[in-house]
């Protein structure tokens, strides 16, 4: 009796697991990498989110070190509040049971990122003393044009024209905010300078960070990193006594430090740098809501300027994330259609016509 006769060749040549061609005017393969689509743009308004967290925590903790400013060393005050903030990181990470990693904080990346936090501090309070606070405060709010550069030549990351004109526009609303003066810049402030690209370089190292290890040791780490160079500063300058209500305040001021250190560090880890660093500028409306507040400023006719310039810029961004993320969902369902929208039916309904 001969043999059957072999199957029909199609299913050999085109087995099930093989994927079925594209729908025609469809590209060949699917976006790599979409940009600034997906995931990533979820990350990036969830990175913005943290931003804006870690904007408010660091005016709180900046409230409790002016008021004061007055009665103690700044040195003396990072020290203090450091113990604390670290004693606080501590507590949450072992709550968290994370601090069977304890190790990760000696990896090359996260000490290399707390070394950063500290010089950069150190160099930014001794420009600081030396010039006048909308000028130092100028220089430091720079920080995103730096991270963008360093983003896109380092990380790789693509920054767009939207991105740079927000970043632009927010740094001239910045300027117009607090106005320095340019009888203000002096030698001092090339070291404010020097230290808003260290805090630049601090916030690429965030990325580089292995993502196993968790974002709450690497605030320990860097709360670590501050106050070893705050003792530094102290052994020269002396230690002055101090008054329990001090203490307390600063026991508050260390909450609001480690909130955050943790959300900047979130921040940084989940989003885009070139995306999420202008959400910094926002500090400048916390800073004029609580000047108004507590010590009665009230902005001039620029300033306000600054500030429409701000959250415009702040709004672009946004508006920006979410066009991106909606052209990704449009790209997405065209490049992976249903098998039942394909042309000629699906893969099971071939089989039972074969």
């Amino acid at each position: 009796m001969p043999p059957p006769p072999a199957p029909p060749t199609a299913p050999s040549t085109a087995p099930a697991s093989a994927p079925p061609s594209s729908p025609p005017g469809a590209p060949s393969s699917p976006p790599a990498a979409p940009p600034a689509g997906g995931q990533s743009a979820h990350n990036n308004r969830l990175g913005i989110l943290w931003m804006l967290l870690a904007t408010i925590a660091f005016m709180g903790n900046d409230a409790m070190i002016k008021s004061m400013g007055q009665r103690l060393p700044a040195a003396q005050m990072i020290v203090v509040r450091g113990v604390m903030a670290m004693a606080l990181i501590a507590f949450v990470a072992w709550r968290m049971g994370v601090m069977g990693r304890i190790a990760d904080i000696a990896r090359g990346w996260v000490v290399l990122r707390a070394f950063c936090e500290g010089l950069g501090t150190l160099i930014y309070l001794a420009a600081l003393f030396k010039l006048p606070l909308a000028n130092a405060t100028a220089i430091n709010l720079s920080s995103p044009m730096f991270i963008a550069v360093l983003a896109m030549v380092f990380l790789r990351e693509r920054v767009d024209r939207a991105r740079w004109l927000a970043i632009a526009v927010g740094f001239a609303g910045v300027l117009l905010v607090i106005q320095p003066r340019a009888s203000g810049f002096n030698g001092y402030a090339w070291l404010a300078l020097l230290a808003t690209v260290i805090y630049a370089c601090r916030d690429l190292l965030t990325r580089k960070v292995p993502a196993v290890t968790p974002s709450i040791l690497v605030t320990l780490a860097t709360a670590a990193g501050v106050w070893l160079m705050a003792v530094v500063v102290l052994l020269i300058e002396g230690w002055q006594p101090m008054q329990w209500r001090d203490v307390g305040l600063l026991g508050v001021a260390s909450v609001f430090l480690s909130t955050g250190y943790y959300a900047v560090i979130c921040a940084m880890r989940l989003g885009e740098v070139s995306v999420v660093a202008p959400f910094r500028y926002t500090s400048l409306l916390w800073a004029l809501a609580l000047g108004y507040l507590v010590w009665g400023d009230i902005p001039n006719a620029l300033a306000w300027l600054g500030i429409v310039l701000l959250i415009g810029a702040g709004l672009s961004m946004i508006h920006h994330q979410r066009s991106a993320h909606r052209r990704w969902i449009a790209a997405s369902r065209v490049e992976a259609p249903t098998p039942a929208a394909r042309p000629g039916g699906s893969i099971d309904d071939a089989q039972a016509k074969i």
